[in-house]
């Protein structure tokens, strides 16, 4: 087996700017799914806490509506960065 040594003067690699653009996407379609999932469950528990209302499903309705669109601002704002950083 021939094992090759990478010289010492070649210094660290650099990932491509593609390959950062593309976790960066990856990140934000993440952020965006997290998101869709938190408000989806959000207004399911939502309603089931309306039938029953001293259950304390509505705090966590509400709890999962509010990360859910927390997760979505982060989508967005992450996504006008990558954008733009794109374009420079």
């Amino acid at each position: 087996m021939f094992h090759e040594n990478p010289s010492p003067s070649s210094g660290p690699v650099k990932p491509s700017p593609k390959v950062t653009e593309s976790a960066k996407s990856g990140s934000v379609m993440i952020a965006r799914v997290v998101g869709i999932l938190c408000v989806a469950g959000g207004f399911m528990l939502g309603i089931q806490g309306l039938d029953q209302p001293d259950s304390p499903l509505l705090s966590t309705a509400l709890g999962l509506i509010v990360a859910g669109l927390v997760a979505q601002v982060y989508a967005l704002i992450r996504s006008w960065y990558v954008h733009a950083h794109r374009n420079t």
